[in-house]
């Protein structure tokens, strides 16, 4: 029998032909799993690696042919052994060689060398959550990357919902080619809306209850994580607000109201101007009381280490299963009192943690109990292996 609360780990990575990577696999044994080695050595490559390995696309959201070794087939693999939720598998993803120019790339994915039908399954046996350079200007940035980042905090917690957003997007696109002709079939349109409206309360639903649930936690951790500012989140949008009181019917029923009246309008634009795909996620940074994005650099940054440390711990509650943490280049931006209270941290949560860095100095207060990994492009080497 295993315990109730289970901390998934990595045990073996391995890769083919992957961006820099002709061929590499690390085992790995304990919690803490440090990559270091000069900035363009492949370092993040093995985080993205690891972040196929749960649904979505990826930390870098890349598509598919991006991925392949240069001077390969433009075929590509990724696999893990793990042991997760429901104990030992193996886990693996990739695509074929193309069979001539105009072959379409399909992605494969697999489980104990089963075929899988998507990324989703992953999600039964692990949880992946990462903080990555690219998120840094996430506060200041426009509203779809907040909603992007959003999505992914679902996404740790429910698997199905990439499908629904897809599903979502699929509609919208529906209904604005219908919009595009002078007169619409009435019949078509009532019906794409009405299917709009479904899948868009459904998303606008748990994107509500992922932001309540952690608003809650991140309020119930301030005490305990002063050396990260206390943030305060909210959505912007009247469907996320009304789900929440409101019989999902209601609320649809709402929806395919506004959409309805909103034709000419949005026919004249040229896309839906009201819906779930409009919302935003606001973040407050507590000590000033302004919004994050009025806060400076470093506030931010520290603003959303605590906020990804929060979702972790948000994760591991609703799942039972603590996610391997990817943390890329984020120690060396750090004083050392915060980076003390982030070891600190990662070690209360239980979780595997692999962490990248060009400079090995920043990591010497876990040197003692972390597996280290010099990387150099194309290779992985455990240092003093």
């Amino acid at each position: 029998m295993r315990p109730e609360f289970v901390n998934a780990r990595i045990c073996r990575l391995t890769l083919s032909n992957f961006r820099s990577y002709h061929a590499a696999s690390i085992a790995v044994a304990g919690d803490l799993v440090v990559l270091v080695g000069p900035n363009g050595t492949g370092k993040t490559n093995l985080l993205e690696a690891i972040s196929l390995l749960s649904p979505g696309r990826g930390l870098r959201r890349a598509e598919i042919s991006e991925l392949a070794f240069n001077e390969g087939d433009g075929s590509w693999a990724v696999s893990a052994e793990v042991d997760g939720a429901l104990g030992l598998a193996t886990l693996g993803t990739g695509v074929e060689a193309p069979s001539g120019a105009e072959a379409a790339l399909l992605r494969k994915y697999r489980i104990d060398r089963e075929p899988a039908g998507s990324a989703a399954a992953f999600a039964d046996h692990l949880r992946v959550v990462w903080l990555v350079p690219a998120m840094d200007g996430l506060f200041a940035g426009p509203a779809s990357e907040r909603r992007r980042f959003l999505d992914r905090l679902v996404l740790a917690v429910d698997a199905a919902h990439a499908a629904r957003v897809s599903a979502l997007e699929r509609t919208l696109r529906s209904r604005n080619r219908l919009l595009e002709n002078p007169r619409p079939d009435a019949h078509w349109l009532d019906a794409v809306e009405h299917e709009t409206a479904e899948i868009a309360v459904a998303v606008a639903a748990a994107r509500a209850e992922t932001v309540r649930r952690l608003a809650a936690a991140l309020a119930a951790r301030r005490a305990a994580e002063a050396a990260f500012p206390a943030a305060e989140i909210a959505l912007e949008g009247w469907m996320e607000a009304m789900v929440l009181t409101r019989p999902a019917v209601e609320v649809e029923d709402r929806y395919r109201a506004v959409l309805r009246d909103n034709r000419s309008r949005d026919a004249a634009a040229g896309r839906t101007l009201d819906g779930a795909h409009l919302t935003d996620l606001a973040v407050y940074y507590e000590p000033k009381g302004i919004a994050a994005r009025d806060a400076s650099t470093g506030e931010q940054k520290a603003l959303l280490i605590g906020l990804v440390l929060a979702h972790a711990a948000l994760v591991a509650d609703m799942t039972s299963t603590a996610p391997v943490i990817l943390l890329d280049e984020v120690v060396a931006h750090l004083d050392p009192n915060r980076r003390a209270a982030l070891f600190a941290t990662l070690s209360r949560l239980g979780a595997q943690v692999w962490m990248t860095g060009a400079d090995p100095t920043v990591f010497v207060d876990v040197a003692a109990h972390a597996e280290i990994f010099d990387v150099s492009p194309g290779q992985v080497a455990r240092r003093g292996g």
